[in-house]
């Protein structure tokens, strides 16, 4: 397995904007419409599909039973929805 990189979305705007001349102010805006756009028809309930890359979806969490690290305490950790992703299957060479 390979190592793992760190990536934050300011290294992902640096890295596009270096390699496609835009200025990194114009890449953070389609990022962030791009982002947005995956997030909104997915909570929607639809999954997003990005052929070659991999799909994002809302999954849903259950209520469940947890305890306070503190305390010990047993307590309720309420449902919750989430964004997954799912990487696309690597390219056969």
């Amino acid at each position: 397995m390979g190592k793992t990189v760190t990536f934050s979305k300011s290294d992902l705007i640096d890295q596009v904007a270096n390699r496609t001349g835009f200025s990194k102010i114009n890449v953070k805006e389609m990022l962030d419409v791009m982002l947005d756009e995956i997030a909104t028809v997915a909570a929607a309930g639809a999954k997003v599909t990005l052929m070659g890359f991999g799909s994002f979806e809302q999954r849903q969490k259950k209520a469940r039973m947890g305890r306070n690290p503190a305390t010990g305490e047993t307590v309720e950790i309420p449902a919750s929805a989430h964004l997954a992703f799912k990487p696309a299957k690597p390219k056969k060479s």
